[in-house]
């Protein structure tokens, strides 16, 4: 078991290197380019993943011996767990944001997959629902919002009372569909080396997504539709496997990065994606037989 969950812990930290090696990524760091972050490079995220090892043990080790049968208690204990982490990231980063969507979500995914194991009649969308159980009524309570000082709300705060959008928030309450449904589905599907196939299932992920980032970088919500429609002619157009497809991804890498756009709320979801795929089989086994585990 303890090898077991050490690979857990691995396959958190290799999925967020993976998400930032890939590229290009429109508006995102890559290892070529920083992309609308100035402030940041391929090295910082990795120093982020980094130091987030010790969180992703205590996150395993929750999932491998939570008892209670609510599992509200987990995820509660889990987010007392994150708290530490941000710190520890962002001391890490130098104050820079590089992966605090990804110690929520990431949290969530490596505690519920460690619970699955110990509980293997239940699959992951049904742990992780059970998780997050009233989370948006209870962080997304109106009053309270319409209460706090507007300097205190987050981003994420500002869009649901702005435009009613849930947010991660949302997408972790139902399961993470985006990531179940499309994510990873895209992945099975995908062709080419790694690089193509995290390329092509990241413009699948950004084709349905309603990326919260994007929406705070363009200060309006139709911009979602824009990036949408974008995602989509790309895929149209054959992705990385054609010309055509490799062409109008760089032509829209240079859109984002002229527009200071940035697609973080669908990097998130595309490392939840390499997670899943990691953990079974989907991506990468040669790396999984290298390590004894199937």
């Amino acid at each position: 078991m303890e090898q077991t969950s050490a690979k857990l812990v691995n396959d958190a930290i290799r999925a967020m290197i993976y998400e930032v090696s890939v590229n290009p990524k429109p508006g995102l760091v890559d290892p070529v380019s920083y992309g609308p972050h100035p402030d940041m490079d391929v090295f910082l995220f990795i120093d982020s993943a980094l130091s987030l090892h010790h969180y992703f043990e205590q996150s395993v080790d929750l999932g491998m011996n939570f008892t209670a049968t609510d599992l509200t208690l987990m995820f509660k204990k889990l987010r007392t767990f994150g708290i530490e982490a941000e710190k520890t990231m962002f001391k890490a980063t130098n104050g820079v944001n590089t992966h605090k969507g990804a110690v929520f979500s990431l949290g969530v995914l490596t505690c519920a997959e460690a619970y699955r194991i110990k509980h293997p009649q239940l699959d992951l969308t049904t742990i992780v629902k059970r998780m997050l159980k009233g989370l948006t009524a209870s962080d997304y309570d109106i009053e309270k919002l319409h209460a706090k000082p507007v300097e205190q709300l987050t981003a994420g705060e500002k869009e649901f009372l702005r435009y009613g959008i849930k947010g991660i928030r949302g997408e972790a309450e139902a399961g993470y569909p985006t990531v179940m449904q499309i994510g990873v589905p895209a992945l099975k599907k995908s062709q080419g080396t790694t690089m193509q196939r995290l390329l092509d299932t990241f413009m699948h992920i950004v084709a349905q997504t309603e990326d919260t980032n994007l929406i705070k970088r363009a200060g309006r919500h139709d911009v979602v539709e824009e990036a949408h429609q974008q995602a989509k002619r790309y895929l149209e157009l054959g992705g990385t496997q054609t010309q055509a497809g490799r062409d109008y991804l760089a032509r829209l890498n240079q859109e984002y990065l002229l527009n200071n756009y940035s697609l973080g709320g669908s990097a998130d979801l595309l490392i939840l994606t390499i997670f899943i795929g990691l953990r079974q089989g989907i991506l990468r086994p040669e790396a999984m037989q290298s390590e004894g585990m199937i």
